[in-house]
């Protein structure tokens, strides 16, 4: 049997099955993954109600104190669910807004005044108001609608037993409304807040319009880089100046890559874009700033660093999908904490279900800087030995 002499041939099946174990990779942050210290509110508003000859008797009271309990057990070193007292409905309202809080549970007024009501002839449930911050990840209010879900359930099951037990000492028969109110001794009304709505890709809209901003930029950066890097300078200035003029030209094709997209993706696709121009105008500040960076790279590197920015959307994209309480702390810390293009995806997240509009805070000043630095780097690059001439 003839046995090839190359080298590379031979390495081939090891090369090829070493990439499909990098890539692999990728799929670990989304394989199973494990909610710790999820935000969530409770705001205590029942009023109590006072029976004779006993002591006031305020459940919602003793709900926080039942939950606090649990979570501060040791027991729990790193509990699901953070929860976080508010003292307010109006606090809690602006808490969701800014996507401080994934969730919040509100106990009402009349809590306890229902809550009484099952020892009489006419019992009413009292009801939990759950409140999810839908738009703030689509994955995270799931995981949080289930986790509310599940505690109201257990709530349920607590009191129940408690009340079937106070019925059966105290040798009373249940009516048949008492019968039907036990099957649910508390009553949940579960309230979507600045929701993700329509044609919004299941909430996951901002990372369906990153991947193709992404990969334009890279195509833009390394065109530009191809066909202006054999290019022979007189002295340092002219290439100053070269750099410049790279400059100008990505500012045209982010316009063009901006707000085509969000033509594209409004107009031709159907997806729901509450502010086109603010929209447009962000998607182009988003696709200046990874190409700025990508090129200002690749001036260094030469055009095999653009693997780079292939490996950062490979290992990247997932975690955008998926909150950070959601991750692994190496996860966190040492990936999505470095991800450019996260502040893209707050940045549309905000304008999208928070009902923001473009202006110069947060994710577009992130995204400002990684502009301004990237072009420092682009323009120092003219300074750089010719490694021809060299």
């Amino acid at each position: 049997m003839h046995i090839p002499k190359n080298k590379l041939m031979l390495l081939s099946p090891l090369v090829i099955l070493l990439v499909v174990f990098i890539f692999s990779l990728t799929m670990i942050p989304t394989i199973n993954p494990t909610p710790k210290n999820l935000p969530i509110a409770i705001v205590n508003e029942d009023q109590g109600i006072k029976i004779p000859n006993q002591v006031e008797l305020n459940m919602g009271k003793t709900i926080v104190e039942n939950i606090q309990a649990t979570t501060n057990s040791k027991s729990a070193a790193t509990p699901p669910v953070k929860w976080i007292v508010v003292n307010s409905y109006k606090e809690v309202k602006a808490g969701l807004d800014n996507q401080e809080y994934y969730a919040a549970l509100v106990i009402p007024k009349d809590f306890s005044l229902k809550q009484a009501t099952f020892k009489t002839p006419a019992p009413v449930s009292p009801e939990l108001q759950i409140m999810i911050n839908q738009g703030m990840n689509a994955t995270a209010s799931t995981v949080v609608t289930q986790l509310l879900n599940g505690l109201v359930d257990h709530m349920n099951d607590n009191i129940r037993i408690q009340l079937l037990q106070g019925f059966e000492k105290a040798g009373l028969a249940l009516s048949t409304k008492q019968a039907t109110a036990l099957i649910s001794p508390i009553s949940r009304k579960l309230i979507n807040v600045n929701e993700i709505g329509t044609n919004s890709a299941g909430g996951n809209s901002p990372v369906s319009l990153f991947q193709p901003l992404w990969i334009a930029s890279l195509i833009g950066a390394a065109l530009l880089y191809s066909t202006m890097k054999n290019k022979e300078y007189i002295d340092k200035k002219e290439k100053l100046f070269d750099k410049l003029k790279q400059l100008g030209i990505g500012v045209v094709i982010a316009a063009f890559a901006g707000f085509g997209l969000t033509w594209i993706a409004s107009g031709l696709l159907g997806l729901h874009i509450p502010h086109v121009t603010s929209t447009g105008l962000f998607l182009t500040l988003s696709y200046l700033s990874f190409f700025l960076m990508i090129l200002a790279v690749i001036s260094w590197t030469g055009l095999p660093g653009i693997f780079i920015f292939v490996l950062i959307l490979f290992f990247g994209a997932p975690l955008l999908m998926i909150p950070k309480e959601l991750m692994s702390p190496f996860y966190h810390n040492y990936v999505y904490s470095w991800l450019p293009m996260r502040f893209t995806i707050e940045g549309l997240r905000e304008m999208f279900f928070f009902g923001k509009s473009f202006s110069f805070n947060g994710s577009t000043m992130v995204l400002t800087g990684i502009s301004l630095t990237s072009l420092l780097l682009l323009l120092a690059s003219a300074v750089k030995p010719d490694s021809k001439k060299a």
